[in-house]
């Protein structure tokens, strides 16, 4: 049985991968924009406890889902969806959104740092778990000014007091081999990210072949809050091109 349904077998199930720090209502303005074109949509919770894991989780979600398929992440999600969409031939594009597309042995932490302008470290709070591991959590005095910008400080601040942690191991766990070298993609970042710097996601959307970039100016790390209506934009224009 599938999971989600539509009337129209020209349109494809978009699924959304949210990152770290943040939840699938982070999806809301993306979802509201594509269920009134009439895309089946499935914004998926992410359990954001490793790369390899989270990726096994998504495969089975989509595993589940009738037709073609978009994947769509968000930071750490890029990592989840990089993977996970691995060899599975329903998925015909995939979209990054401030996401992280890493190869095969790289770690979203290494990625972020291979150039300079990120300063997600000094904003972390560590939570350190019954079994030793660490989950992290953006301080929310610090939520708004690093991961939300262009969002309002009121809109800053639910997403801070909602967000969902990462396993700090989850960042450093290295990529297997990504769907991105098999699977046209698409990238949608802002100038201004201070979790994964401009030239980060301009470097991995040109090593990836991206069909089109686009880099918002002012834009966050969630720049697909409030310009919720360009990545709708962009997933269209990727189910238009492999249609």
């Amino acid at each position: 049985m599938t999971i989600t349904t539509t009337n129209d077998p020209d349109k494809p199930t978009v699924v959304l991968v949210h990152g770290a720090f943040a939840e699938s209502a982070s999806w809301n303005g993306v979802v509201a924009a594509l269920l009134d074109d009439g895309f089946p949509v499935l914004a998926v919770a992410n359990p954001l406890r490793g790369v390899a894991s989270d990726s096994e989780y998504l495969c089975s979600v989509l595993a589940a889902i009738d037709g073609d398929i978009i994947c769509v992440g968000h930071s750490y999600g890029g990592s989840v969806i990089s993977n996970g969409a691995r060899g599975n031939h329903q998925v015909k594009a995939l979209v990054f959104v401030g996401g992280f597309a890493p190869d095969a042995g790289e770690s979203a932490a290494e990625l972020a740092g291979r150039y300079e302008g990120g300063s997600l470290g000094e904003t972390l709070s560590p939570v350190k778990l019954p079994d030793g591991s660490v989950d992290l959590y953006i301080r929310q005095d610090r939520y708004h000014a690093q991961f939300a910008a262009d969002s309002s400080a009121r809109d800053a601040a639910i997403m801070a007091a909602t967000q969902r942690p990462i396993a700090e191991s989850a960042l450093n766990e290295a990529s297997g081999e990504p769907a991105w070298k098999t699977t046209p993609c698409w990238f949608l970042f802002g100038s201004d990210d201070k979790n994964i710097p401009a030239e980060v996601q301009r470097f991995m959307a040109e090593r990836a072949g991206s069909r089109r970039t686009v880099e918002l100016p002012g834009g966050s790390h969630s720049v697909g809050i409030p310009e919720a209506a360009a990545v709708a934009d962009l997933i269209r224009e990727a189910a238009a091109a492999t249609r």
